[in-house]
């Protein structure tokens, strides 16, 4: 039986709060250096997953909104 990778889950609430946190971060007055090269690496990170995110809901919500209107269409009568 082949290997399948399994698909990543992604939390967008849990990413959100966390880029909350990279940002009260960097309200501190002393900050380190290679720690805020880190947090915003990985906040560029989660904002190109949340984006992501974004789309694929769009578009899933696009297909459901173009589905339901070709079944309303296809109901009504001629």
């Amino acid at each position: 039986m082949p290997n399948k990778q399994k698909k990543e889950t992604f939390d967008f609430k849990t990413a959100l709060a966390e880029l909350e946190e990279i940002n009260r971060w960097f309200q501190e007055e002393d900050i380190d250096l290679d720690e805020g090269l880190k947090k915003l690496k990985r906040g560029k990170e989660l904002i190109k997953k949340c984006k992501e995110r974004i789309k694929d809901v769009e578009n899933e919500y696009i297909a459901i909104k173009v589905e339901g209107r070709q079944i309303t269409d296809t109901n009504e009568p001629s």
